[in-house]
């Protein structure tokens, strides 16, 4: 995204970037179209399920580090597929094991396999102890703003509330939930998790989130590399409008011309 004025840089654990997008790396048929599409998304911060994806834990296999380097975008590793948090816990030290030390993860602790909404006590377990062991947590969570108000004040560095349930495209449920843990946010606020196509990602940064995460909603599209594309512009106008400020809405008309000198 191009710099704006008076525009405030999106900065995860001290490092500055441009996209706003962050994308996900599962689902896609094969490894060339995940490259591609991700390519296309502009984004800079890729997200791995370390428990579904080989980087390394599985030589001989396919490795998704060969098509999406670390050295072009920030990896970063997360819990999908645990449901507590001494496994959530293990997942991430076995990710900064295999990528050299890295810190920054992206936890998650499922509650159950049906709605994969999150389970807010395992969360919490795991992102003390995360935090206490030095990683720099982004941590995905339900809804509610007193929860992720505490899991702010705990440590972690971004929170990542859901606007739908993973993977349903419902798009943005949530905005009146969202709009209270952004009026009380004093870290990152992402959404993750519910986005479906391009409108859905600008609603959610007119509201003022500071980026989005998503991967069904691009990899699942008829033609993902194409969605990656308009999922990138969809974030930087969505970001424009935010910052523009939107018109009031009134419930009756008002003429956009001048009524001064007509005629008559």
């Amino acid at each position: 995204m191009r710099p704006v004025p008076h525009d405030k840089p999106f900065t995860l654990a001290g490092r500055t970037y441009q996209s706003r997008l962050l994308v996900g790396t599962g689902k896609y048929k094969d490894l060339e179209e995940t490259r591609a599409a991700i390519e296309a998304s502009g984004a800079e911060i890729v997200t791995v399920a370390v428990r579904r994806t080989n980087i390394g834990q599985n030589p001989g296999e396919p490795n998704l580090l060969d098509v999406i380097s670390p050295e072009r975008y920030t990896i970063l590793p997360n819990t999908a597929g645990c449901f507590t948090a001494e496994d959530a816990v293990r997942t991430c030290r076995l990710a900064r094991e295999l990528l050299d030390g890295h810190k920054l993860v992206k936890l998650e602790v499922l509650a159950d396999q049906k709605t994969l909404f999150p389970n807010v006590i395992e969360t919490l377990k795991a992102a003390e102890v995360l935090i206490r062991d030095g990683f720099d947590v982004m941590v995905y969570t339900s809804d509610d703003p007193i929860i992720a108000r505490q899991l702010a004040e705990m440590g972690c560095i971004a929170v990542m509330p859901l606007a739908g349930l993973i993977g349903t495209g419902l798009g943005i449920c949530n905005p009146y939930n969202l709009r209270i843990i952004l009026e009380e946010a004093t870290v990152p606020v992402l959404v993750d998790a519910g986005v479906g196509t391009a409108s859905d990602a600008t609603i959610a940064m007119e509201l003022g989130c500071e980026a989005v995460l998503m991967n069904s909603a691009i990899a699942h599209a008829q033609n993902p590399v194409l969605m990656a594309e308009a999922m990138k512009y969809a974030i930087e106008a969505g970001r424009l409008a935010y910052l523009a400020g939107r018109m009031p809405k009134k419930l009756y008309a008002s003429a956009s011309s001048p009524l001064d000198g007509l005629i008559r």
